[in-house]
């Protein structure tokens, strides 16, 4: 390998692909909706496998360039403009983040400095991982949880250029296109085979598991640069044509309508997703990209369009503000019902200060860094005439940007250690843990209750966890099973271990519809292990996530149609005390409890005022009304 200095051309990123930034825009919107307004747009979340994709294809393609033009490869020269490129703007999130939440308090402090350490040192996906055995990362509002995915792309920009340098270009070009297409595919496979439905966290945040969308830009970068190829207007023989350029318009206007359909209906809950459903968002991605290669793409044209390029330009700056801004909103918001106007009004609020924030970075902070440097945007700075505009600006910032530093370190010192919700579950495993070793003491007010606490198994997820205390006290001896992020998916398997065991109880309780949507037949499958004999009570959820109301209404329906099934209404008994709860609007102190408790009795004293059945092994469904 040469080392030589690269040409402004091939290093200094002239290097430009009409269309491009419609597709970045594309990917930031999506991951902004579905972050401030939650429940709208259920699949945006793969709008960062998009950013993937696009990571992958440029970094590719201009390292291959700068050989093809300057006959080397600079890795510091490219890890520098790297680092011109992200490093302002993350500072500045990091310092005004950790500033915001030390004037909110409370939870977003819980934490914050493994964050900021993570995100200084691009590892913040491992970090995560790391903390993925404990829910209490999902209960306690992260504020930099949305870098993870910076993580895994400095991490690729460290790891790729080095690749490049010593493989890639000393192979031939079938042999690149081999090497980097079996590394897409092998990435993809191993987040298929290594993926958990109860706990998604490895194969998602993992490099190794989530690198396809990087590999599969990369390949497309080698397949269409082809052989010495160094601009964009150089396509391979045959692309040229009015009709292959009309048939490539219409594949990537196709590829980027199927994006966004999967944008609306690609759950993050649904096994597919990662089980070939981001790797088919990748090739998507891709083909979407190779339709603006062709010179007068129509598709690239439109994607010119003025406020589109404009979100495009910003789309760096807008992932890094949006998440922590919606938190620290949230965080600061009055308690109280989160869906809704009130719901909207803080996607709102959020929306407008990460435009604000994002546009401001870009303008004074990335820009001139990009395309200055370091040294020489701070030489500029320093030599301004005294009392100029630039002199009184950069004083301004200069004790900006010191009052934010003091600041942040007076937040990462104020860090609580436990988040509220984190203590009102870790008490509910307590009591839980107690009741294994202490006989059940035997109240005068259980005398007269029908069913008691000895014929109860209560089955659920961290809410079940916040409401043990109450429970006990209400049913003294109930035996309860419950975890941590558990789902309805789980349930089937919960059951029939109890059942197998012989633990499992005349009446069941079932609470689990916070963690993701459920299916009909999953609620058929637990109801077949339980059998004929044994009575089910479902408890509906309460929390701020777009699938409550679908999940409410299933629940519903289900005890509906079955004499032995009954509803606990949680959802509703809670809504005129929700400022009660937690601030995730999901869990509880000893009042939320006591009402999660008061639901579940009233559903198992409806069950024991019915009558007895006459024949056990009758049909229990109900009669359906013509």
């Amino acid at each position: 390998m040469k080392s030589t200095t690269p040409s402004p051309t091939a290093a200094r990123g002239t290097f430009r692909v009409p269309g491009l930034d419609g597709i970045r825009a594309l990917a930031v919107a999506t991951v902004i909706v579905f972050h401030l307004f939650p429940g709208t747009l259920i699949g945006g979340y793969l709008g960062v496998d998009i950013f993937f994709v696009v990571s992958g294809f440029l970094i590719t393609t201009l390292l291959l360039r700068e050989r093809a033009t300057t006959g080397g490869i600079s890795l510091r020269g490219f890890w520098t403009r790297r680092a011109r490129r992200l490093l302002p703007a993350l500072v500045v999130l990091l310092l005004a983040g950790c500033a915001a939440a030390l004037f909110v308090g409370g939870d977003v402090l819980v934490g914050l400095g493994s964050q900021v350490l993570a995100a200084l040192t691009f590892s913040s996906n491992w970090v995560f991982i790391a903390q993925g055995a404990s829910y209490f990362d999902a209960t306690v509002p992260e504020l930099f949880r949305n870098l993870w995915s910076l993580g895994v792309e400095e991490q690729f920009y460290i790891g790729w250029p080095l690749l490049v340098v010593f493989v890639l270009v000393r192979i031939p070009r079938w042999s690149r296109l081999t090497l980097i297409g079996a590394l897409a595919v092998g990435s993809a496979v191993w987040m298929g085979v290594s993926y958990s439905s109860i706990d998604p966290t490895r194969v998602y945040y993992g490099t190794d598991s989530h690198a396809f969308g990087l590999a599969v830009g990369a390949f497309l970068a080698v397949l269409m640069l082809g052989r010495g190829v160094v601009t964009v207007g150089d396509v391979p023989t045959g692309l040229t044509s009015r009709a292959a350029r009309w048939t490539l318009d219409l594949t990537g206007t196709l590829a980027i309508a199927a994006l966004i359909g999967l944008s609306v209906v690609m759950n993050g809950d649904l096994d597919l997703a990662y089980r070939g459903g981001l790797a088919a968002v990748a090739v998507l991605s891709a083909v979407a990209i190779a339709a603006l290669l062709v010179p007068g793409s129509l598709l690239g044209r439109a994607l010119e369009f003025a406020p589109i390029r404009w979100v495009g330009l910003r789309s760096y700056g807008l992932y890094l503000w949006q998440w922590p801004v919606f938190v620290l909103v949230g965080a600061a918001y009055p308690a109280g019902p989160r869906e809704g106007v009130d719901a909207v009004t803080r996607g709102v609020i959020a929306l407008a200060i990460t435009v604000v924030a994002a546009g401001l970075s870009y303008r004074f902070i990335e820009q001139p860094i990009r395309r200055h440097g370091f040294r020489a945007t701070a030489r500029a700075v320093l030599d301004a005439p005294p009392r100029s505009r630039r002199a009184l600006g950069a004083a301004f910032a200069m004790l900006l940007m010191t009052g934010l530093a003091g600041t942040s370190v007076a937040a990462l010192v104020a860090d609580p250690g436990r988040g509220e919700a984190q203590t009102y579950i870790e008490a509910g495993q307590d009591a839980i843990d107690d009741a294994t070793t202490t006989p059940p003491a035997t109240e005068d007010a259980e005398q007269d209750a029908v069913t008691t606490g000895d014929e109860i198994t209560a089955i659920g997820d961290s809410v079940m966890l916040a409401a043990a205390p109450a429970l006990q006290e209400a049913y003294p001896g109930i035996a309860i099973d419950a975890a941590v992020s558990r789902s309805m998916y789980s349930a089937p398997a919960v059951v029939q271990a109890q059942k197998s065991a012989g633990t499992l109880r005349p009446v069941v309780v079932i609470a689990l519809g916070t963690n993701g949507p459920i299916d009909r037949r999953t609620l058929e499958e637990v109801r077949e292990i339980l059998g004929p004999t044994r009575e089910l009570i479902l408890v509906n959820a309460q929390a701020p996530r777009g699938w409550i109301p679908g999940v409410n209404a299933e629940l519903s329906a289900f005890a509906r149609v079955y004499r032995n099934v009954e509803l606990a209404n949680w959802y509703g008994a809670v809504q005129p005390y929700l400022q009660e709860m937690a601030r995730d609007q999901v869990h509880f102190g000893p009042i939320g409890a006591g009402i999660f408790a008061g639901a579940v009795r009233e559903a198992v004293e409806r069950l024991a005022a019915l009558p007895p059945l006459r024949d056990e092994s009758a049909d229990l469904s109900l009669p359906t009304p013509f």
